[in-house]
């Protein structure tokens, strides 16, 4: 049995990879900040599968090491390791934006997935095996204006998961990357700041992504034959043409 470890699996594609993994007998590191939402998901998910929960926030690179460090020796060969926590604030042109926002996706989407791929990587190659799964964004395909920092920090990942291959294919090790196009999920609320109105207008008038959707494409990656990578997918809903173009009822 595999073992999976997933950052941001509290809520919408997190959720949704470790719910799919559950039913295709992986066992489950789940990891997160919201430590309720956390052990309630595991709770349920351990009707199928193992689990264990870490609750750190990934900015932070010592309570990354602290919490990767503790796992128990029987949990600490992980085979899969899928960068999903991140995030997105604010929709504002650069002299308006905030810096403590630009923070939080830098800090998140980039320096988040670096921490945490430094203290799993070593294993892997120590092993000679693994897999690591990115998830960046459409965002990274094509800069939108009002979002330049959220796009260079999901350019940044893409570029960090080409990095990766080259370094790490030798050492049996597959890279992902996956760039979404537009999912429904709490994306947009957290982006407007709470703002349900707004976030909605984002996903109004066509069929968005759902978080599932980007699950089946885990489990499709994760499942490939031991010879094949799926280096990079990009994922559209039907109604969405380019990062920018959605064409609306």
């Amino acid at each position: 049995m595999r073992t999976a470890f997933i950052t941001g699996a509290t809520s919408g594609i997190g959720k949704a990879a470790a719910t799919r993994l559950a039913g295709e007998n992986y066992r489950l590191i789940l990891c997160g900040r919201r430590k309720e939402i956390l052990e309630e998901l595991a709770g349920e998910l351990a009707q199928k599968t193992d689990v264990y929960t870490l609750t750190f926030d990934v900015r932070n690179y010592e309570e990354v090491q602290n919490a990767v460090g503790s796992l128990p020796a029987e949990w600490q060969a992980i085979d899969i390791l899928i960068n999903n926590a991140g995030n997105a604030h604010g929709l504002e042109p650069l002299t308006e934006g905030k810096v403590s926002d630009w923070d939080m996706m830098m800090d998140g989407n980039v320096k988040g997935l670096l921490y945490v791929s430094k203290c799993i990587i070593p294993g892997m190659k120590e092993r000679t095996s693994g897999h690591i799964i990115n998830i960046s964004s459409v965002a990274a395909l094509q800069t939108y204006a009002n979002g330049v920092v959220y796009c260079a920090s999901k350019k940044a990942v893409k570029t960090i998961s080409e990095g990766m291959r080259l370094e790490l294919t030798e050492f049996g090790i597959k890279i992902t990357d996956l760039a979404p196009g537009a999912v429904e999920t709490e994306f947009s609320e957290i982006r407007f700041k709470g703002d349900k109105d707004r976030a909605a207008t984002v996903y109004a008038g066509y069929e968005a992504l759902k978080a599932e959707d980007i699950a089946d494409v885990i489990s499709y990656v994760v499942n490939a034959p031991k010879h094949v990578t799926i280096a990079d997918m990009t994922i559209y809903p039907s109604a969405q043409a380019s990062p920018t173009q959605i064409f609306r009822k």
